[in-house]
């Protein structure tokens, strides 16, 4: 682990400031399993940036533990229309981000923002920063008050 280099990295530390450290690794933090592995942490702390298209057009970010599988039907609900996953293009072009590296702020395209109600089991989550292999740690609170979201159940069942 090393401090941010990458211009999204790094782009994503000046928006963070002073006190969060994005940290790069030399291996891929891309998936949520290769970033615990990394870290060293649980998979379930890992808060993944998964970006959903509503029906709208208007981009809707989940940031969910990394163990669980978003229920866009319980999304949907929450926010009042369907929703569908967003491809790879819709991704780069609304957060600035490729997939693997969407961190939960610094968006292009201020999405629609759902947070995991899971995260909160834990004291230190870890979310993608702007690259495959950068990463920042940061408790629910933190959250909550970076992106100005709230939590909700998104996971499916079982």
């Amino acid at each position: 682990m090393k401090p941010a280099s990458s211009d999204g990295a790094m782009r994503i530390q000046a928006i963070l400031g002073d006190g969060f450290r994005v940290m790069e690794f030399d291996q891929s933090t891309h998936s949520s399993a290769e970033a615990a592995e990394a870290i060293g942490c649980d998979v379930a702390q890992i808060a993944k940036s998964m970006l959903f298209r509503a029906v709208d057009g208007t981009p809707v970010l989940v940031v969910a533990s990394g163990t669980n599988r978003v229920d866009e039907k319980k999304v949907a609900a929450v926010l009042g229309q369907k929703i569908s996953r967003a491809d790879a293009a819709f991704v780069l072009d609304l957060t600035g981000f490729a997939v693997g590296g969407v961190p939960p702020v610094g968006h292009a395209t201020p999405p629609v923002v759902f947070l995991d109600r899971d995260l909160q089991a834990y004291a230190r989550i870890w979310a993608a920063a702007g690259s495959p292999n950068a990463v920042f740690a940061l408790t629910p609170a933190d959250l909550v008050r970076l992106t100005g979201a709230h939590f909700v159940d998104v996971a499916k069942a079982g």
